[in-house]
């Protein structure tokens, strides 16, 4: 079994790598978040809304949990082809590298064109701050946090519970991702409804975001001949800068090896909010480092893989 599931990685990445999102059907992240948000109309209001967030989460995971099982397992009881089959279409449908490139890149294209209004309303789609008056240097800032964070939440955490778990365990993980995305917000709607899925979140990315930062390291390119031991040092302190406890370890690797500064002023609904930078700003963030964080992406997915072969195939040989 674990050879299966080793298999259908490898072609899960492949096909996600080539092809990406599908275009003819309906994702099924968007079946979950319809689901949570039907979840989230009926039981947040009133009071004990913290045990109601609960609920709602562990019902989501449950049921995306459950539903992917029983597709992969019923496919494999049909015939091992057919169940390698659907489980790499599953794990296909659960990895972002595609469609990470694709966002970056419409960002990237106005921008080395000049245009930047064009720019700024193309991050605006795929960041919450305000975008209307960014330079070029913000902009870029922007689709590298992007891409950097993601590159452990839409790509190797998912990868993680695939290479542990099949397909399962990836659906699983994506079920609690999309419920941290639309309900682990700190405000007045969602404080207490999203608490228990902010807390799953986090633990479920504790791991794989530590393994992809110090990957990051390792297996791209650095830009600016910081001796390993350096970076590591600071890679490490400077990630616990970031609110969130996991995105720092991605976003610190990323500003280590290209050379750059993250983090920094941002404005959310016209109001300012300053997140501690990380990194040191060797060079004035431009376009070229969107194609730079990209290639990074690509780079340590492939590495992740690769590791996660080696250590099943410790486990088939013995």
């Amino acid at each position: 079994m674990i050879l299966n599931h080793l298999i259908a990685c490898v072609i899960g990445v492949i096909i996600d790598r080539i092809y990406g999102e599908p275009r003819y059907i309906k994702h099924p992240v968007i079946l979950i978040g319809n689901f949570i948000a039907w979840l989230t109309k009926k039981l947040n209001h009133g009071n004990q809304r913290k045990v109601k967030g609960a609920m709602a989460a562990v019902m989501t995971i449950v049921v995306t949990t459950l539903i992917a099982f029983f597709i992969v397992y019923g496919s494999y009881q049909l015939h091992v082809f057919l169940g390698v089959a659907a489980e790499s279409i599953l794990i296909a449908l659960g990895l972002a590298q595609k469609s990470l490139k694709q966002a970056a890149h419409d960002v990237y294209e106005p921008l080395v064109a000049g245009d930047l209004d064009e720019a700024r309303t193309k991050l605006g789609w795929i960041v919450g701050r305000d975008t209307k008056h960014l330079d070029e240097a913000n902009i870029t800032r922007g689709v590298v946090e992007t891409v950097s964070e993601n590159t452990s939440d839409g790509v190797t955490a998912p990868l993680f519970y695939a290479l542990l778990f099949g397909a399962t365990g990836l659906w699983c993980y994506k079920a609690i991702n999309t419920l941290d995305s639309m309900i682990a917000y700190k405000n007045k709607t969602y404080r207490d409804f999203g608490f228990f899925a902010a807390k799953v979140d986090d633990i479920a990315n504790f791991i794989p975001s530590r393994i992809t930062g110090f990957l990051l390291l390792i297996v791209t390119k650095n830009h600016y001949g910081l001796p390993f031991k350096e970076r590591f040092q600071k890679w490490h302190v400077d990630a616990k800068k970031h609110p969130s406890p996991n995105s720092g370890y991605l976003e610190a690797a990323t500003a280590y090896q290209l050379g750059i500064q993250l983090g920094g002023l941002n404005y959310y609904g016209g109001i300012a909010s300053h997140r501690q930078e990380m990194g040191e700003p060797h060079v004035v963030l431009s376009a070229k480092h969107i194609d730079e964080a990209v290639v990074q992406m690509q780079v340590t997915t492939m590495a992740f893989l690769l590791i996660g072969i080696m250590i099943g195939g410790i486990f088939i040989v013995t």
